[in-house]
């Protein structure tokens, strides 16, 4: 189990390179990421027999690329998403099958591939195995069920339960497996996942509803997934998962089943954010510090733009300063609001749930120094947009102490490629 690194509001390096270094190289705003990091994510869930990535949590090539080389499977949960897997290496063939389609619905882009390329599906709506059995029967799918229950560090990223739109209705189970015996598609997997950055309480439910499902199932059942939600350490004094106490929890329940069914079942799991988030740092420069009545403003050349995360569920990041101005090292630490360029009142790093704007304990800066927003590799550049026609920021992966610049910043020309006027 990983022990949680402290936060320190100051940092000089990432992945031993000088972050005022790569913030001159690559410009600012910046997304880099340590390839290191991420490999010892991955070998933190070695013990299942297959490590899934959710590549909806950072999903560029390079990342992909370094994931297949390290035996990980891929999730893609869009068309886009498929081809980015075959973009980045992966085969489309394979037992369990390298590429996995999650959704819950079809859309007609979608289904042509899926059916063309014979990707494997994992459907989380019934009209999705009626839809698919039509044009592909004989296919074996997974299921993707909603337990009736559901949790996740914000009601937002919370995928169980009755208010949400994710999966199989529980009770709809025996339903779907009539439907997809009619259509002559085999039922080989289940799935399940209640939300993203859960505990362990709530993920070991999973397991016993899991378990019954499975059951109801029966022994065409090849592999079972305990989905994602893993959560990481974003404040200090957090602590992960016991990854060793879940994986026993689903091994047991696994060798049950297996017990039951009379073969083997494969255990996978499927995590987006645990893989990539502590490897990620947005770098961004300290445009202006200004007084607004009794709050200090520190206001970076990255918005929510960029990180969207705070404005969308009040997520929390810890953030450092770079000194690297004529300050030195030794620093005061005041109470400060760290806000973005946009013209958007919501546009503040600092602020819990609700938009409340709050301050966070940073270190006095200078006016061009350089401010880095910690833990933001997963759900960062891959929820970035244009707002303001803000280019999106480049993005670097450290990788055996060499920066390589793996997506160039957008310019303006790419910002308007696609756009016409219209002629008289």
């Amino acid at each position: 189990m990983p022990t949680p690194i402290p936060f320190s509001p100051l940092r000089t390096e990432i992945a031993g390179l000088s972050v005022e270094q790569l913030a001159r190289q690559f410009g600012t705003p910046v997304y880099v990421y340590d390839a290191t990091k991420i490999g010892e994510r991955i070998a933190d869930l070695r013990a299942f027999d297959k490590v899934r990535y959710a590549q909806k949590a950072c999903s560029n090539l390079a990342i992909l690329d370094l994931m297949r080389r390290q035996g990980v499977l891929v999730d893609a949960v869009s068309a886009g998403e498929i081809r980015r897997a075959m973009a980045a290496g992966y085969s489309i063939a394979g037992d369990p099958p390298p590429i996995a389609y999650t959704a819950d619905i079809f859309d007609r882009e979608s289904l042509e591939l899926v059916v063309q390329q014979g990707i494997h599906v994992n459907c989380g709506s019934p009209d999705m195995i009626d839809q698919l059995g039509r044009l592909a029967p004989g296919r074996h799918i997974t299921l993707r069920l909603n337990p009736g229950f559901g949790h996740g560090h914000s009601q937002k990223t919370n995928t169980g339960g009755e208010h949400s739109k994710h999966g199989i209705w529980h009770g709809e189970l025996a339903e779907c497996l009539r439907l997809a015996d009619h259509h002559g598609l085999g039922i080989s997997g289940l799935h399940m996942h209640i939300g993203s950055g859960t505990d362990l309480e709530h993920l070991a439910q999973v397991s016993g509803a899991m378990e019954k499902a499975a059951r109801e199932v029966g022994r065409t059942l090849t592999s079972i997934s305990a989905g994602g939600g893993l959560p990481i350490p974003y404040r200090q004094g957090e602590t992960y998962v016991d990854l060793g106490a879940y994986f026993k929890l689903w091994d047991a329940m696994r060798k049950r089943l297996e017990d039951a069914f009379g073969h083997e079942l494969i255990l996978e799991i499927e995590p987006g954010r645990y893989l990539v988030a502590e490897s990620g740092f947005l770098i961004a420069q300290i445009c202006a510090i200004k007084r607004m009545g009794n709050n200090t403003f520190y206001l970076l050349d990255a918005g929510f733009n960029n990180l969207a995360r705070p404005i969308l569920y009040g997520a929390y990041h810890p953030m450092a300063i770079v000194p690297c101005g004529a300050l030195g090292p030794k620093r005061a630490m005041h109470d400060v609001v760290v806000g973005g360029p946009l013209c958007e009142s919501g546009d503040i790093f600092t602020q819990e749930a609700g938009g409340f704007v709050c301050t966070r304990s940073l270190p006095v800066a200078e006016v061009g120094e350089y401010l880095v927003i910690e833990c933001a590799g997963a759900y960062g550049f891959v929820m970035g947009s244009n707002y303001n026609s803000k280019p999106l920021a480049a993005e670097v992966l450290i990788s055996q102490g060499q920066p390589h610049l793996i997506r160039q910043r957008q310019t303006f020309e790419d910002i308007i490629a696609g756009e016409s006027i219209p002629g008289d």
